[in-house]
C-alpha cells in the first residue's frame, strides 16, 4: 500500500528518530566507547532535565539574535536580487561578491565582525545576517530571471515600466524561489548566531557561548545535549519557515513550492 505523501513526510522522520537512540546505545556497546566522549542518551537526557532552565534561556537568545539576522537578510538579500534582475551587468560586477559571502570560512570572519561591532548583541546579529544572504540573493534572483518571457513580451506591449513589470509580474512568480531561500537562511542563520555567540563569549548566554562553557568544563553530556537543541533549532527554523511559506503560497497565489531552482544567475 502506497503511503500517502503528507504522512510519509512525518512518519519516517519519527522512523529515524526512533533509530537514532537505539543505533547510539549499539555503538556504545560494540565499541565499549569512554562515556567522557560519547555518553549514553540516557545521561544526555539526565543532562537535558538538569540544566533545563539555562537551556530554555540560551534558546530564546539564540532564536532572537538569528531572527534578527534573518529579517536583515531577507530585506537585504531581496533587494540585491531585485538590482540584480534589472541588469547583466550589474550580476557580472557584484555577483563575485555575493559568492565571496559563501566561500569565507565564518569562524575566520567573525573575529573581524567583532572587532568592527565589538562584542555585543550587534555582532551576532551582522555574522547571522551574513551567512543566511547568500540563499536568499542566489534563490530570488533566480526566481526573477524564470518569469516566463511571453508574459514578459506581453507587458512590454502594453507599455509596462520596469517597476510595474518587477512588482506585478517578476515577484509574484518568484516566491517560491524567495522561499526556499528563506528556508535555507534559516538554518544558516541560526548556524551564523551560534558561531558568534562563540566568539562574543558569555556576555551573550547563548546557545554558542553555553556550547564553549560545557566545552571548557568537559561536561560531555551536558555539551551533547546542547549541541541536539541547536541542531533542533535549525530544524525547527526550516520547517516553520516551510510550513509557512507553503500556507501562504497556497492560499494567495495558488502555488507549491515544489518549484525548484533551476540555474542560479546564468541569464
Amino acid at each position: 500500500m502506497k503511503i500517502p505523501q503528507t504522512a510519509s513526510r512525518i512518519l519516517f522522520p519519527l522512523i529515524i528518530l526512533t533509530l537514532a537512540p537505539l543505533t547510539w546505545m549499539l555503538i556504545l556497546q560494540i565499541w565499549d566507547i569512554n562515556p567522557l566522549l560519547l555518553p549514553p542518551p540516557t545521561d544526555v537526557l539526565a543532562a537535558f532535565e538538569r540544566i533545563a532552565a539555562e537551556l530554555l534561556q540560551a534558546t530564546g537568545r539564540t532564536v532572537t539574535a538569528a531572527g534578527c539576522g534573518l529579517c536583515l537578510s531577507v530585506v537585504i538579500g531581496t533587494a540585491v536580487a531585485f538590482l540584480f534582475s534589472q541588469s547583466s551587468s550589474i550580476r557580472a560586477a557584484f555577483y563575485p561578491w555575493a559568492i565571496l559571502l559563501q566561500t569565507v570560512p565564518i569562524i575566520a570572519l567573525a573575529p573581524i565582525v567583532i572587532v568592527l561591532f565589538e562584542r555585543g548583541f550587534l555582532s551576532i546579529v551582522v555574522i547571522s545576517t551574513i551567512l543566511g544572504l547568500f540563499p536568499v540573493i542566489t534563490s530570488t534572483t533566480t526566481g526573477l530571471l524564470q518569469t516566463d518571457r511571453g508574459l514578459h513580451e506581453l507587458f512590454q506591449l502594453h507599455s509596462a515600466t520596469r517597476w510595474q513589470t518587477l512588482i506585478k509580474l517578476q515577484l509574484p512568480s518568484s516566491l517560491p524561489y524567495l522561499i526556499n531561500g528563506i528556508r535555507i537562511a534559516g538554518g544558516t542563520c541560526i548556524v551564523g548566531a551560534i558561531v558568534g555567540e562563540f566568539f562574543v563569549g558569555s556576555s551573550q548566554r547563548g546557545l554558542g557561548a553555553l556550547i564553549d562553557q560545557k566545552h571548557g568544563a568537559l561536561k560531555t553530556d551536558e555539551l551533547y545535549a546542547v549541541v541536539l537543541v541547536s541542531s533542533a533549532l535549525g530544524a525547527t527554523f526550516f520547517g516553520v519557515v516551510t510550513a509557512a511559506g507553503e500556507l501562504f503560497l497556497n492560499r494567495f497565489f495558488g502555488m507549491s513550492l515544489s518549484t525548484q531552482p533551476d540555474s542560479p544567475m546564468t541569464n
